[in-house]
């Protein structure tokens, strides 16, 4: 009954930020000095399984170790969330009565695990939240073929209702224009959410596919079914496209609110919104080049304003100076146009690295006001420390820890401060402990726990990322050993589901 309430309780607030969102406010400060050592970032990196083959050669329990030394790398780079494709061809990387098992991890979609207790996407779940870290579902919307010459299992909806799906050039696609199929994939979003732990459903550019030149996406008889139904002429065809696409991001987000109103909704569109030569206002981006609105048919910036999606997260992948889609202008359109929700950057890591440009754009990213972390394109070479990138993220971009940004737009609230914090002696060990606060039905109690650390006589200040020396679901700290001769203040924080930090909490200790 509790956590019936505390569903209703937080759609109703969901439905009430979305309305207050649209309210006006006077104009913010754009830019701010950058923070070298930021105490709230968003340090993600994409795992993609598409076009994969490395996972078909594990079996179960190399799958298993595999991932979580992934986890542990990423974890000592400074990446504070991954976002695991768990959906690359409407198939999956999790066990579903709704979609096949992914060719991607078997090597025939299908085909389960050797190991019928084998779960990829809760392992990735369990691996990332014992360190602190987030998980996000990354699903793909409408993609079932990257290419027509694979095979789709016999419990494929395809072979179901081969009428909702559409060829285009050499892929297969969900109709986005057909109801019944924005209520298939809603289904697959909250089984998704409901019977695992993670903390966020994210989605990328791919919503109708990019166009093919002379080729028209063939989507002639769900305009024809449904188009004047909606209130779209025969001329409106790209209006009809992109309400189906703002239909589906609203109804994902409310199946998300009804079901764990507290997992996030994110995605990470193409970097150019519209080029300003397609805007009569002016208030396009000085780009030339694909666009998302116009071309692929994802009226982001009204999703941010709505309050469907929670987070932003543009793929910047050009360079500094690109003549058709400078990476500067882009971030300084997105930061100005950000729409009050949280807006992260998509990094090309192999790009920056080529030209030497990852620390100037990561700079530029911290002096915008409302940029609030990055996210790594793609998380393979951070593991492979591919053209020293990993060296460079933890030396110098991610030289102290970051606490995730915090969703007050969802709950802008506090959980409580951690109680009986104590210094604890064993024979072999000698740790802190505090009471565990965790309830997961109940996302306003503590999730995590922040261990700051400072020098005897220095300032407590846990405004300082410096400071930070772990951050972890457990209620203990495993102290390091120095001798027993050197003091220090602990403090002990909790955050809550919605990255929400408590009062402090501290103690002293002899080390």
């Amino acid at each position: 009954m509790n956590s019936i309430r505390t569903v209703f309780r937080f759609v109703v607030i969901f439905v009430f930020l979305a309305f207050i969102s649209a309210c006006g406010s006077k104009k913010p400060t754009l830019v701010r000095v950058a923070d070298p050592t930021p105490k709230r970032e968003f340090r993600g990196t994409w795992i993609q399984t598409v076009g994969q083959t490395r996972y078909q050669q594990m079996n179960s329990a190399a799958m298993k170790q595999y991932i979580a030394d992934m986890v542990r790398r990423l974890d000592e780079a400074g990446i504070n969330a991954v976002i695991f494709q768990v959906r690359p061809e409407a198939d999956a990387f999790y066990k579903s009565n709704l979609e096949p098992w992914s060719r991607f991890l078997t090597g025939r979609q299908g085909q389960a695990p050797d190991d019928p207790s084998f779960d990829p996407l809760a392992v990735m779940i369990e691996e990332c939240h014992k360190r602190g870290m987030e998980l996000h579902a990354w699903l793909n919307p409408y993609r079932v073929k990257t290419s027509m010459s694979t095979q789709l299992a016999p419990n494929h909806i395809y072979w179901k209702y081969p009428e909702r799906f559409i060829q285009y050039g050499t892929q297969l696609f969900f109709d986005p224009g057909l109801p019944e199929n924005r209520a298939f994939i809603c289904d697959v979003v909250r089984d998704i959410v409901s019977r695992y732990n993670v903390d966020a459903i994210h989605m990328d550019d791919y919503f109708y596919p990019y166009p093919i030149a002379g080729q028209p996406f063939p989507d002639d008889r769900s305009f024809s079914m449904y188009a004047a139904k909606q209130g779209f002429s025969a001329t409106q065809r790209d209006d009809w496209r992109r309400n189906n696409v703002n239909l589906l991001i609203q109804e994902i987000k409310y199946a998300i609110a009804a079901t764990k109103p507290w997992v996030r909704f994110g995605v990470s569109p193409f970097g150019i919104y519209r080029n300003k030569k397609s805007t009569p206002d002016g208030s396009g981006s000085e780009t030339n080049g694909l666009q998302n609105y116009d071309d692929l048919y994802a009226d982001v910036k009204l999703w941010a304003e709505k309050g469907w999606i929670d987070y932003n997260m543009p793929q910047l992948y050009w360079e500094i100076g690109h003549r058709a889609a400078d990476y500067t202008t882009l971030l300084h359109w997105w930061n100005a146009n950000n729409s009050g929700k949280q807006l992260y950057i998509g990094q090309d890591l192999k790009r920056s690295m080529d030209k030497n440009e990852l620390p100037t754009k990561i700079r530029q990213s911290r002096e915008m006001s409302f940029v609030n972390g990055n996210c790594y394109w793609y998380g393979y070479l951070i593991l492979d420390n591919a053209d020293g990138v990993t060296s460079l993220l933890k030396t110098e971009i991610h030289r102290a820890k970051a606490l995730l940004p915090a969703y007050t737009h969802m709950f802008d609230g506090k959980p409580k401060k951690v109680k009986n914090l104590k210094e604890v002696y064993t024979e072999d060990m000698h740790f802190l402990a505090w009471d565990r606060e965790n309830d997961p039905t109940n996302p306003e109690k503590a999730k995590n726990y922040v261990v700051y650390r400072f020098r005897d006589g220095e300032k407590v200040d846990i405004r300082r990322a410096e400071n930070i020396v772990k951050v972890t679901p457990d209620n203990f700290y495993l102290f390091p050993y120095e001798g027993g001769k050197k003091k220090y203040t602990y403090v002990v924080t909790a955050l809550d589901a919605f990255n929400n930090e408590s009062g402090a909490k501290k103690i002293k200790i002899k080390l």
